[in-house]
């Protein structure tokens, strides 16, 4: 009885083996991970020297937070445009995350707007003043950890009000768009800390806002859908350079109401939509069983 013996080629051997995946880093989105880490780490430097002599120490933070929301901005899309996403390279933003749009922007909330806060009030008032803010700045950090480890596990999430087929939303606010609250307000006023008891509560009420939209399920706008691989308009090139112009000029009210407004729009789309979920039904029509 003869015996047929069939030879698998070497390759084709080797080629069956579970391959291991390489370990490493990509080494370009990294350098701008790593840009976004040293920037929220000069913020931190900065936050610690600024005082009432001194303001510019906390603008120049407010400064280093936009620049790391520009790099964090790229690190991403640079990722996926070169084919160089790896799990290493998303923890390393998450961490980097964390430290610059998390621990940075809650210690200059806490020391722009309470630390050197001088007001006329008893010092038992004012002392309850200052840790109010500063439960205030950890409630913002916890948020923005919190809305990172979310986004983390959740592989599809679905906003609570949800827009339109086809659009890109995050659930929350980002944690880089509420640091960019933060930057934006204290860049507006030169890093001049604040000086004024209503000031000091509105600031409280706007650093807890800003910590509650972020572990909200609310959707914003993630301009994920603007592929710059694709040929865009003409009109669309003017439009981004009337508006690097603009924020080059006249960044302290430019980035001022853009911030805000990305953070009011959440609020609007939600909104919205109770409004029309709570609309009254419409009317009702009888359909015809005749043909």
């Amino acid at each position: 009885m003869e015996h047929e013996f069939h030879i698998i080629p070497r390759r084709r051997r080797e080629d069956q083996r579970p391959r291991r995946q390489r370990k490493g880093m990509y080494i370009l989105p990294s350098l701008f991970t790593t840009a976004n880490i040293a920037a929220g780490y000069y913020a931190i430097l900065q936050v610690t020297h600024g005082t009432p002599a001194e303001p510019w120490h906390f603008d120049n933070a407010a400064k280093a937070i936009g620049f790391a929301f520009l790099f964090d901005g790229l690190d991403g899309r640079i990722a996926r445009m070169t084919g160089t996403s790896s799990d290493f390279g998303r923890e390393l933003d998450s961490l980097a995350d964390v430290i610059t749009f998390g621990v940075a922007p809650a210690m200059l909330a806490w020391m722009w707007g309470f630390q050197e806060l001088a007001v006329s009030l008893p010092q038992e008032w004012l002392g309850r003043l200052v840790q109010l803010g500063a439960i205030g700045s950890f409630l913002f950090l916890m948020a923005g950890a919190s809305r990172l480890a979310r986004f983390n596990i959740t592989t599809n999430p679905q906003p609570s009000n949800p827009g339109r087929p086809g659009k890109k939303y995050f659930v929350g606010m980002p944690i880089p768009a509420g640091a960019a609250v933060i930057a934006a307000v204290v860049h507006r006023s030169n890093g001049t800390p604040v000086s004024a008891l209503w000031t000091a509560v509105t600031w409280l009420l706007l650093v807890v806002a800003v910590a509650y939209l972020m572990v909200s399920t609310w959707r914003f706008y993630s301009f994920k859908d603007i592929d710059l691989r694709m040929r865009q308009p003409f009109r669309l090139i003017v439009l981004f350079g009337l508006l690097f112009a603009a924020i080059w000029y006249f960044s302290q009210w430019v980035l001022f109401v853009m911030a805000l407004a990305y953070m009011c729009s959440g609020v609007v789309w939600r909104l919205q939509w109770v409004f029309r979920k709570k609309g009254p039904p419409p009317p009702y029509r009888e359909v015809s069983q005749t043909p």
